[in-house]
Parts: structure tokens; C-alpha cells; sequence
């Protein structure tokens, strides 16, 4: 799903680096990504060894201590397992770029009604850019929803919009009064209904939540197992969407 441009970089032994496309090299250039996503408020997860994830946002950059500050909640059973493991892999997304990065030596700091996660700066970053594809926003009347369970309250059945989606994955809205669902949820059998006339079967892979000011989540999801009828399905659906957007234009 993601791909860089620039080119191919040397490893240490001087064979050809695989990371090297995607290694951002520049120390203000990697201080640069952590600002935007700190000035963006952006959803980061971090990803501990065990396959827990952690939703935060970055607080602070403190270059001169060589410090991040991370604004999390205490209690939760996956901050407990990220400070044991000392580690984890962050994970953000900044429009159509992916930033991936380790992380280590983690503190947590309390304060009077608030809670910090520290830790090093990351010697490195990553940067993947999403491959294009074009982004529907549902408009007019008839919105498309999937239908799926919670995963930890099989008994609730739940019908959530569709904000946007493209052939890799779509954004869902989550309402307040829901059950928050985690980052790196996998979600086998749900049933995404874009019109009365397409519906198909598929999972999904939840990349990264992130609050709402209108007091709900939004779902970052990726499609998993995707048929190639349900893709087919969901190409010309979304190939009419740009359509009527440019004729919606053009008035």
C-alpha cells in the first residue's frame, strides 16, 4: 500500500540498503515529522513487542535532552506491558504518509490530573508514501455503512457510517456511547454496504483511532481479504462517486 521516490542508499558494509528508500536521513528533516505530528495532535500507536497497542499523542519534542513526552492514560492494562517491554514500533499517519519509528526507555511521569510516557528521541524514521488512490467522501442521502460485532461484546451488533473509503481501506465513525475499540483490532466478518444495490463480505484491520470533538472516534481501517468480486464491486463504485464529484464540479 505504500511506496517512496526517493533513491536507494548504501548499508554499512556497502551493500544495498532495503530500507533505505524509505530512511529519513536528515536529523532536522526527523525533527520536523515529530513537530507536525505533535503541532496535528495526531493519533501515534505504540505497538509493544507483545502485540499490544497503545493510542497516545505526542506532547512535546524535547531536542535538547533528546526527550519525547507522550500524553496517554494511566490504568491501562497495555501502558503496564509497554514499560515492561521498554520498547515498542510508533505508527502514525500524517495525510498520505505513513511514519514508522522505534521507541525505547520509557517513563512514566505523573502529574496532578495528568499522565506522561517518556522516552529517547528515535534514531530513526521511516517514511512511506501511500500509493495513490482515490478517496470517496460519501455525499447525499444514502451513506454507506458496515455492519460487524464488537469484537470484545459479541452480543452487540453494530452499524457504523462510512466517512470516506478507497479500494485499501475506509474511515468508519465510531459514536460515544460505543465501546472504544483498539488500534490492531482485526475484524473478521463484517459486511460493508455501500448502496442498496453493493454489498459485500470482508475484514478489517483497525490502523489507528483517533477522538472526534463531536465526542465519537474516528476508525482508520484497512480491508482484509478482499475478493476480487467485492473489489471489483467496490472499484465501480467508487469510479461512479468520482464521476458524479466532477459533474457536481463542473455546475
Amino acid at each position: 500500500m505504500f511506496q517512496d521516490t526517493r533513491p536507494a542508499e548504501l548499508g554499512p558494509d556497502s551493500s544495498p540498503d532495503a530500507w533505505g528508500d524509505f530512511r529519513v536521513g536528515d536529523p532536522r528533516e526527523r525533527l520536523r515529522l515529530l513537530r507536525d505530528l505533535r503541532d496535528g495532535g495526531t493519533p501515534i500507536n505504540l505497538n509493544a513487542p507483545d502485540g499490544s497497542a497503545l493510542a497516545v499523542t505526542l506532547w512535546t519534542v524535547d531536542e535538547q535532552h533528546g526527550r519525547l513526552n507522550f500524553a496517554t492514560q494511566t490504568g491501562l492494562p497495555q501502558l503496564d506491558r509497554l514499560i515492561d517491554a521498554d520498547e515498542a514500533v510508533a505508527v502514525a499517519y500524517l495525510e498520505s504518509v505513513k511514519l514508522q519509528f522505534d521507541l525505547s526507555g520509557f517513563t512514566l511521569v505523573r502529574g496532578q490530573g495528568s499522565a506522561a510516557l517518556q522516552c529517547g528521541l528515535p534514531r530513526e524514521i521511516y517514511r512511506f508514501q501511500r500509493r495513490g488512490a482515490y478517496r470517496v467522501r460519501p455525499r447525499g442521502h444514502q451513506v454507506p455503512v458496515v455492519t460487524l460485532r464488537h469484537p470484545a461484546l459479541p452480543e452487540m451488533q453494530l452499524t457504523l457510517r462510512v466517512l470516506d473509503l478507497s479500494i485499501g481501506g475506509c474511515a468508519l465513525w465510531l459514536p460515544q456511547d460505543v465501546p472504544t475499540l483498539q488500534a490492531g483490532t482485526r475484524l473478521a466478518s463484517v459486511t460493508a454496504s455501500l448502496d442498496a444495490e453493493s454489498r459485500f463480505e470482508v475484514g478489517l484491520v483497525l490502523q489507528h483511532v483517533s477522538a472526534q470533538g463531536e465526542g465519537g472516534a474516528r476508525l482508520g481501517c484497512e480491508w482484509q481479504g478482499l475478493s476480487p468480486p467485492a473489489e471489483r464491486l467496490l472499484q465501480r463504485w467508487i469510479d461512479r462517486s468520482q464521476q458524479r464529484s466532477r459533474l457536481l464540479t463542473l455546475r
